[in-house]
């Protein structure tokens, strides 16, 4: 679990609860990714890593409370480098053995940063890992070659799915459960016909036989 400095609302998670993202943490390998650690403080939550240049933390005092305890070891990245926090972050979680990435406050705000942390998951998928990106009320990940699966709770939590593709042209591409269907079908890198569709009171699935797939995910309430 990662946490950036990015929009993000823990009581606005699609599929999470903050008392299940708090729970998560105490069994998983927790980063801040640099203002993450903004986050973290304000949900209680120890990492056991704090990495980035620091740039966006609310003030020193911050990183020193941290820094007073032995569990949490602290990273810190020269200001001018190639690698981004996020992936920095992403970085030490494979090298601790992690295949399974959640990525909070990775979405909203810059734009840079956003299309970066997309970027970052498209890097997960070339190391055999997965991640998922979280902001406020939304959810982003990337499908290559593969199906994902939703429940009935999509619909019945008024929320609904975008699907665009990723890199290049995205063959057999099907949807299924959702107002407007695809079976086997091209969807191009140069035309959004995947955007703003809707979940249906049934189980549903995004599948691509060939190519990759950015799903996202948008709760209609925020």
């Amino acid at each position: 679990m990662i946490f950036a400095a990015g929009d993000f609302d823990a009581d606005a998670v699609i599929g999470k609860t903050k008392n299940t993202i708090v729970a998560q943490c105490n069994d998983s390998f927790c980063i801040a990714a640099d203002g993450g650690l903004n986050f973290i403080q304000a949900y209680q939550i120890v990492p056991d890593l704090i990495i980035g240049d620091m740039d966006s933390l609310e003030g020193d005092s911050l990183l020193a409370r941290f820094s007073q305890n032995k569990a949490v070891r602290i990273k810190r990245l020269p200001e001018e480098k190639d690698d981004t926090d996020m992936l920095a972050a992403i970085r030490e979680g494979l090298a601790a053995g992690c295949d399974y990435f959640e990525l909070y406050g990775a979405l909203g705000g810059r734009i840079d940063h956003t299309l970066a942390n997309i970027q970052c998951l498209q890097f997960l998928l070339n190391q055999g890992a997965y991640g998922v990106l979280y902001g406020k009320g939304q959810r982003i990940e990337l499908v290559r070659n593969s199906r994902i699966c939703f429940s009935k709770e999509m619909y019945q939590k008024n929320r609904r799915i975008s699907v665009f593709a990723l890199g290049k042209d995205a063959c057999g591409v099907t949807e299924k459960g959702l107002k407007y269907a695809l079976d086997h079908a091209v969807v191009t890198t140069d035309f959004p016909i995947g955007i703003s569709n809707e979940f249906m009171d049934c189980e549903s699935f995004v599948e691509v036989k060939d190519g990759t797939l950015l799903v996202c995910v948008e709760d209609l309430q925020e």
